[in-house]
């Protein structure tokens, strides 16, 4: 059904309205799912269930935020990351509402597809800030769609102050290696290759966490979350990686 009504939207209301009056729209579909069952932390809304999409992700109906956002959001609560400068590339909607408006942090957003929204339209391989600029950076789901996943790493570890964090998460398979194929162009061939079309490689964790040591990037965590069906949250993992301060 969500998927339908969301088709039926995009077609009738012109995207830019939508977007702008988001909340308004998932107010009114999102009648049917209040309850007591479960909470969105984001919006903090008590619902009967989440929605179940297609991929096998659970969607916020009012807030419209994914299992990962969530847990995202749990983390940096938890974690007490929430202060100093943050970078964050890509943010979903849902969080950049809060985020942007935390006042105790300095929100820095930044999409180069222009496809989220975002203040800053920065290429992760070529940051446009000085060194040492950020006390946290937040690279959720963007280094699978990068060619050169090293520059981009190299890049978030020159923006990063000396102490600072960075969370990172991709999607992950089994073993130790990481499988890229850059002959694979067609979204065809990278859909059976990599599991969506805009990707260009998967990573195994043990894959990702070479190469990010490689570029200098010391892991302080390694976090495995299991599922918590009350809050929404799908079992994840989640790198929580360190620039040394000297």
């Amino acid at each position: 059904m969500y998927k339908a009504v969301k088709k039926l939207a995009l077609t009738v209301v012109p995207k830019r309205f939508l977007l702008k009056n988001e909340l308004f729209f998932r107010s009114l579909f999102a009648i049917n799912y209040r309850g007591k069952n479960h909470t969105c932390n984001i919006c903090t809304h008590s619902l009967k269930r989440f929605i179940v999409i297609d991929d096998g992700d659970v969607l916020c109906p009012f807030c419209g935020s994914r299992a990962r956002t969530r847990r995202l959001y749990d983390i940096l609560t938890t974690e007490k990351l929430l202060s100093g400068r943050i970078l964050h590339f890509s943010p979903s909607r849902s969080l950049y509402r809060v985020l942007s408006k935390e006042k105790s942090i300095d929100y820095v957003s930044t999409d180069f597809e222009d496809e989220f929204i975002a203040t800053h339209r920065y290429d992760i391989t070529a940051i446009d800030c000085p060194d040492n600029s950020f006390d946290l950076i937040i690279c959720y789901h963007i280094l699978e769609h990068i060619e050169d996943d090293s520059a981009a790493m190299r890049e978030l570890f020159r923006v990063l102050k000396p102490g600072g964090t960075c969370l990172v998460q991709t999607p992950f398979k089994e073993g130790t290696d990481v499988y890229e194929d850059f002959s694979i162009t067609s979204k065809e061939g990278r859909l059976k290759a990599f599991g969506q079309d805009d990707h260009v490689r998967i990573y195994s964790v043990n894959g990702l966490l070479q190469r990010l040591k490689t570029n200098k990037f010391t892991v302080s965590k390694q976090k495995e979350f299991k599922e918590d069906t009350r809050l929404g949250f799908t079992p994840e993992t989640v790198l929580f990686l360190k620039k040394p301060v000297s």
